[in-house]
């Protein structure tokens, strides 16, 4: 069976880096005082007095295309949440406020109340609240429905965590995802797909007992909010990371000037072992493309890991642990598996 990939499928990974590269370099913002650029990496920040206010803005994916097929859509606005606050919070920020932004086909009341009961939901998980949005019906340029939305969040400019702190001998702790979350649903769409299988079918027993292929994979993202804002109140630490689409490649936005080496992995859930197998997809592409078991990092000096994921533990429902450490060099390694980004 020839190897899958997620360029194969569709989405290329470098390709998109690159565009982005061209985006940004059209850019040029020359405002000054309030609202002056301050940079930022999961999440942007702007010039707001002593503090600075923060804003990301991401979507669901295609993830929304399992939704449809199973006619499930109450778990999906958790995602939408969810991939927003989790980066908003990797530069310091508590995330506040909300808007979503609904493109669908045909606005279809039930699709939509179910929708919005998954926002709900993801705005109480992570304290926020959704203050507005837009629904914009495209019926020739949508097919289904496609969910994204904007987050507003807020950090003294003295909090601010960039990653420029960190450096050789720093420990990387993790906290474990609970499934795929929001990305690289396009390559997983296309292993069930080969597969002929349908959404509404079972996972063998082996697999997942009793369980069916589109709830396992309509799992919504894991929210770190409640932990990690927490632990920035009590700990001086110096780098986080979703870890989203891109895989551990993610760590080296933080910063290049260091080596983020995994010595000890979380141990990723079957699914990821189904989607490798009967994709016939190497170890190298499933850490790029997927969490693999690890949802959210931290990277902290040594002095300060036990009481890290002391209060890590007290707040969140996540698995914590040691899963790294800082060495000099550039890039990021898995050494159990020789993988090297």
């Amino acid at each position: 069976m020839k190897k899958m990939t997620y360029a194969d499928s569709g989405v290329d990974v470098l390709k998109e880096e690159k565009a982005i590269k061209e985006i940004l370099s059209s850019i040029k913002s020359k405002r000054k005082g309030i609202g002056k650029p301050l940079g930022g990496h999961y999440a942007g920040l702007i010039e707001f007095g002593e503090y600075a206010l923060v804003l990301c803005t991401d979507g669901v994916g295609s993830k929304v295309e399992i939704a449809n097929k199973i006619k499930k859509w109450n778990t999906v606005g958790i995602d939408c949440i969810a991939m927003n606050v989790n980066d908003a919070i990797c530069v310091g920020a508590e995330p506040l406020a909300f808007v979503d932004y609904l493109a669908i086909e045909d606005p279809d009341p039930q699709i939509t109340k179910e929708i919005g009961k998954g926002l709900s939901e993801g705005a109480e998980l992570s304290k926020i609240s959704i203050i507005g949005g837009e629904t914009a019906s495209l019926p020739e340029i949508i097919n289904g429905f496609d969910l994204a939305g904007t987050c507003l969040g807020y950090v003294k400019k003295t909090d601010i965590i960039t990653g420029k702190k960190i450096q050789p001998g720093d420990i990387i702790i993790g906290l474990s995802s609970n499934g795929i979350h929001s990305n690289g649903y396009t390559l997983v769409r296309n292993v069930i797909k080969e597969l002929k299988l349908k959404y509404t079918d079972k996972f063998p027993n082996e697999i997942y007992s009793n369980k069916k292929i589109g709830d396992v994979l309509l799992e919504p993202t894991q929210i770190y909010v409640k932990e990690i804002v927490n632990l920035i109140k009590n700990i001086k630490v110096h780098g986080l990371a979703h870890i989203t689409g891109g895989g551990l490649r993610n760590l080296s936005r933080l910063n290049k000037n260091v080596k983020f080496v995994i010595d000890d992995p979380f141990t990723p859930q079957p699914i990821f072992k189904f989607i490798q197998k009967n994709g016939n997809i190497d170890d190298k592409e499933m850490y790029r493309v997927f969490n693999m078991g690890m949802g959210f990092s931290i990277i902290v000096s040594k002095k300060d890991v036990n009481n890290t994921i002391n209060i890590l533990r007290k707040y969140s429902k996540s698995n914590v642990k040691k899963v790294g450490i800082i060495e000099k060099g550039k890039g990021v390694e898995l050494k159990t598996l020789g993988i090297k980004y």
